[in-house]
């Protein structure tokens, strides 16, 4: 039986746009085997939600022995980032274009099933720890 990977991935912005964070935390089995974070610098919510997810996807490439020709679902919290990664939606935003082909050249490389769901902020409450976590510590040293 194929084993599922889950990667929930979030990214925020304080201000819109202001200083942004993305993160993104890996299962199987619901067990994290990997998570990591990032501070963006500035940009808007929405190109830090797609940070979250190309993030994931260059972790993946990466590592793409590991990954390749497994199912792989991610779940964000960005209804328009999720739907226009699945095709739903399409993409007017020249930023998020960019961004959006970047992610599907990744998808490719990586050469697996790929899904991207919506869940609540509630339910993708580690991803979002993370980046709310990146962006108090980068508060605290702007400060000094």
């Amino acid at each position: 039986m194929e084993t599922k990977i889950v990667i929930n991935t979030d990214g925020g912005a304080r201000g819109n746009p202001g200083p942004a964070a993305c993160a993104f935390v890996i299962r199987t089995e619901g067990k994290i085997i990997y998570q990591d974070s990032k501070f963006l610098g500035v940009a808007t919510n929405n190109q830090a939600e797609y940070h979250g997810v190309l993030t994931a996807l260059l972790y993946l490439s990466e590592n793409k022995k590991n990954f390749s020709g497994k199912t792989i679902v991610f779940i964000l919290d960005s209804e328009l980032v999720a739907r226009q990664l699945s095709g739903e939606y399409k993409t007017k935003n020249p930023d998020l274009k960019m961004l959006l082909a970047k992610a599907k050249v990744l998808e490719k490389n990586i050469k697996a099933i790929f899904f991207y769901t919506v869940t609540s902020r509630e339910k993708n409450r580690t991803a979002d720890f993370l980046v709310n976590q990146e962006l108090d510590e980068k508060e605290k040293i702007s400060r000094y």
